[in-house]
């Protein structure tokens, strides 16, 4: 049989950078790229969704060099002189502002056509949690089609990034209900006050390359500072998820992962993507299994090929050095 990856790197020409084509521009042209290689009508619509972006200009946040922490201009001002004349200022262009740390926002595409294949059919007037979201890229994409999509993340870079009254708020798409972003800074379920804001009655709660077993769990020694520290343990998260859940509601884990450094390295946490709770767990909080640690790797190398991943400086080599696995479990009804 021929694999997804052998069919997409015959179909497509060989992949160009696309680094020099800025911000909105770039995602456009990968969306259109992206097209062939999904078929759920939710996917397709996503991918369309890129066409609603908006162009970003410039933006000013300011970082304290010791604590590593962010500010918005607004927060800056109303530090005292003395924390306030040591910050660094950081100016970061449209590219930034929807790729942030960790690449285009185009990449939540396999989650969703893996859900499309799984009944998620539309996201319209739906309610969706991105906990670890990172960009806002894919929350404004699914917001334009009608979701109230809502990012959690402990980072302190993505509220002073994303400050202005824009970048939240409703967001307009093409026909069909307006959407709405709501981004909340914390530590979700561990914070009272998080939780509050989260608030509850959510279709969809999805973690792209953040619920990690090697961040969660890592085989061997590791930097604290590169692991996620919930806050709870694992039993209560999965409770909290349960919780926030509408009954038929589900959990998307997708992870796309390297290859592990051998046992001479040092442990890379994050290129353990297995899901970091057993089944047994889900199962005892109440959840249905539909899938797990399902592997996606031809698929998602197909993705990185029409990405670019592939090609140019730092190319990665797909076939060695790119994995992937999900997990769906789903709140009986």
């Amino acid at each position: 049989m021929v694999s997804i990856l052998t069919l997409a790197l015959s179909l497509m020409a060989p992949t160009e950078p696309t680094a020099e084509v800025p911000g909105v521009e770039r995602i456009r042209q990968d969306a259109v790229t992206l097209r062939s290689l999904v078929e759920s009508p939710v996917a397709r619509a996503f991918l369309d969704a890129a066409n609603d972006l908006p162009a970003i200009s410039e933006r000013t946040v300011y970082r304290d060099p010791e604590s590593r922490d962010y500010y918005s201009p607004g927060q800056a001002e109303k530090l005292e002189a003395v924390l306030r004349d040591k910050l660094e200022e950081k100016k970061l262009d449209e590219t930034f502002y929807y790729d942030t740390k960790y690449g285009t926002p185009l990449a939540y595409v396999r989650a969703l056509e893996v859900l499309g294949k799984h009944g998620l059919s539309d996201v319209k007037s739906r309610r969706l949690l991105d906990f670890g979201y990172g960009t806002i890229g894919h929350l404004r994409m699914l917001a334009s089609l009608g979701a109230d999509a809502v990012g959690v993340d402990v980072d302190t870079l993505l509220p002073a990034l994303y400050s202005r009254p824009e970048d939240t708020g409703e967001i307009h798409g093409g026909p069909g209900p307006t959407g709405r972003v709501t981004l909340v800074h914390g530590q979700f379920p561990a914070d009272e006050e998080v939780n509050r804001k989260i608030g509850e009655g959510y279709d969809l709660f999805i973690s792209k390359n953040t619920l990690k077993n090697g961040y969660l769990h890592p085989e061997r020694p590791a930097d604290p500072k590169r692991l996620l520290h919930l806050g709870v343990d694992d039993e209560a998260f999965v409770r909290a998820l349960f919780r926030i859940l509408k009954p038929g509601g589900q959990v998307m884990i997708y992870n796309l992962y390297p290859a592990q450094a051998p046992p001479d390295k040092p442990y890379i946490p994050w290129a353990d993507g297995r899901c970091p709770f057993p089944r047994s767990l889900w199962e005892s909080a109440g959840f249905t299994v539909v899938a797990f640690d399902v592997n996606d790797d031809d698929a998602a190398r197909a993705m990185a090929h029409a990405l670019g991943w592939d090609a140019g400086e730092g190319a990665m080599d797909l076939r060695k050095d790119l994995f992937a696995l999900y997990t769906i479990v789903e709140k009986p009804r």
